[in-house]
């Protein structure tokens, strides 16, 4: 009977070490507001493959100007579908490899729980001094908030307010600090399993803004990269899809 358990735990011990071996690490580039959602995967990745990620944030056109001039990522998760797509026709992408993952929300929020109103009409009374939103150029969220304003018509009465973030991220930084009273965020940001963590928001009608869908790319430097391709695979399967749901997107 020892003997039997004592093989038992040289095989245990050879499969573990064995797992160890074949684990790899891939780098991410993450587009801002699925800075939540990226650990979760990461944490689910980790536990059933032994692949580990290691995680860049940032503004997705940020993170192209970084991938073009050699960056070594392996997927880019980004925040737009233009993106991805453009890597492909820099043959920075693996053909047929890109796909989408996520379907972002726009909300407006503020950490003051009095603050936005179910309807966002306080953007029309303008009872506040600032209002952040990410780089419309670099990040999709604020190219969105820029076609709420102009779809509202307040683009004009705004534009005093306004300022502007570099990523998704830095604005939300700014609302939550209170730089500034009420921003454009990503819902991801201000949801925790299902409910509002705090403060107050509108959540925006998906007709004031084109749908900002969300695609993922393996990229060239990654092909190989089992990590980087099992990745790419969890993302796809229907426990990630939900506890993608769970923090506000759709699919």
């Amino acid at each position: 009977m020892l003997k039997r358990l004592s093989r038992l735990s040289v095989l245990l011990l050879g499969v573990a070490a064995h797992t160890l071996v074949l684990a790899d690490e891939a780098q991410v580039a993450v587009a801002a507001n699925f800075a939540e959602p990226i650990k979760a995967i990461a944490a689910v990745l980790e536990k059933t493959t032994g692949h580990k990620l290691k995680i860049t944030l940032g503004a997705t056109g940020k993170l192209y100007a970084q991938i073009t001039n050699g960056a070594p990522f392996d997927v880019l998760l980004a925040a737009n579908t233009d993106t991805p797509a453009a890597l492909e026709k820099d043959k920075l992408a693996q053909p047929g490899s890109r796909f989408t993952y996520a379907t972002g929300k726009l909300v407006l929020w503020s950490a003051d729980a009095a603050k936005v109103d179910a309807k966002g009409e306080v953007l029309k009374n303008g009872n506040f001094r600032k209002l952040a939103y990410a780089a419309p150029k670099i990040a999709p969220y604020g190219a969105a908030a820029l076609q709420v304003m102009e779809a509202l018509g307040l683009q004009a009465a705004l534009a005093p307010k306004l300022v502007q973030g570099e990523s998704i991220g830095q604005t939300f930084t700014f609302v939550f600090t209170g730089n500034a009273e009420l921003g454009f965020v990503a819902m991801s940001q201000v949801l925790e399993g299902g409910q509002l963590k705090s403060g107050s928001m509108w959540v925006i009608p998906q007709n004031l803004y084109r749908p900002i869908q969300q695609d993922a790319v393996l990229l060239k430097h990654g092909a190989s990269n089992p990590a980087a391709q099992a990745l790419m695979t969890l993302l796809k399967s229907s426990n990630i899809k939900d506890l993608i749901r769970s923090y506000g997107y759709a699919l």
